[in-house]
């Protein structure tokens, strides 16, 4: 909260010449119970956005917390989202400005496509979006169809098509704000921020020793199949040799025998799923992520073996694996 707080005054502070209109304020809600209550504040810090002095619908600002993302964010609420490119030579620009960028590519600026996109740009203030009709600009990058481009330093990485109707836009999000990670990020006290900001609730887990005689080819393994499930399932390298994960072993209760291990988290349910295979291939992890997405895995509950004697006294022994069978 107080590294946040910094770059919110940060913001402030910029925007004060540029947009006074734009005011912004802090409320401390340990003391101020009421408006913690009326604005429904459940998790810290929270940011909300009043518009035209409306007080029953502020707008949330989720996963925002460089001055620069909260000035850019305010801006595109506040005016355009999106910058309009009518030549080559501007695509190039907006392309080449940063490490990552994208472009909307349409047919006219006039339908659902192009309202969901500029809606994404405001959410996603990371990066910087532009969108163009222009024929010539279509065909110099190989596009014929309304399509979202997204560029990583200079280049194009991910091309998805845009039908006529109108999008889903939170998916457009979540894949968009991927991009802001690696393909596999790693966990540690710096990327886990990171890693809960991205609004993707399927995570799978990589426990692994970074220095093992395996770790190279498994990792390969991990990042080939991460590839074909970007913006559905988030990939996560959790390094068993570092003692400050320590709490994430105990959580998915990993043991130093079972490693490599991965599992899927889903941050919704707190449901977790153990990969039925061992050894950790593209083909077994892109089976287990697509039986995971196609609802046909079944949550993997931690248990102690069965006892052999659990069945002789009056008073049954029961753990995980022989709950259901005998209770049920």
């Amino acid at each position: 909260s107080q590294n946040m707080s910094e770059e919110f005054a940060e913001a402030a502070r910029q925007l004060k010449k540029e947009a006074p209109r734009i005011q912004f304020g802090k409320i401390d809600v340990t003391h101020q119970h009421d408006l913690r209550k009326e604005f429904k504040i459940r998790q810290f810090p929270t940011v909300k956005f009043f518009v035209d002095g409306r007080r029953e619908d502020p707008i949330d600002c989720k996963g925002v917390r460089r001055a620069s993302a909260f000035i850019t964010w305010v801006k595109r609420r506040t005016g355009p989202s999106t910058v309009l490119i009518n030549t080559t030579d501007h695509a190039e620009a907006v392309i080449n400005a940063g490490d990552l960028a994208v472009i909307g590519f349409f047919k006219e600026l006039h339908n659902e496509s192009v309202e969901v996109f500029c809606e994404t740009a405001r959410d996603v203030p990371e990066m910087p979006f532009g969108m163009t009709a222009n024929k010539d600009i279509c065909v110099n990058y190989g596009i014929q169809k309304n399509t979202l481009v997204v560029f990583k330093k200079g280049k194009p990485v991910h091309n998805e098509v845009l039908g006529d109707g109108r999008q889903n836009k939170l998916d457009l999000t979540r894949l968009i704000k991927t991009f802001t990670l690696d393909l596999v990020t790693e966990y540690n006290l710096e990327t886990s921020v990171k890693i809960f900001d991205v609004p993707v609730e399927n995570h799978i887990l990589l426990f692994t020793p970074k220095n093992s005689e395996t770790f190279s080819v498994i990792y390969e393994n991990y990042k080939s199949a991460a590839a074909e499930f970007r913006g559905k399932i988030m990939f996560v390298l959790v390094d068993t040799n570092e003692t400050r994960n320590s709490r994430v072993f105990e959580y998915f209760r990993i043991r130093e025998v079972d490693v490599p291990a991965v599992r899927i988290l889903n941050l919704t349910s707190d449901a977790k799923y153990k990969m039925p295979a061992d050894e950790v291939t593209v083909e077994n992890l892109k089976e287990f992520c697509q039986s995971y997405l196609n609802g046909k895995a079944k949550p993997h509950l931690s248990s102690e073996e069965i006892p052999e004697d659990w069945d002789k006294m009056p008073v049954k022994v029961l753990v995980g694996k022989n709950f259901n069978t005998v209770v049920f």
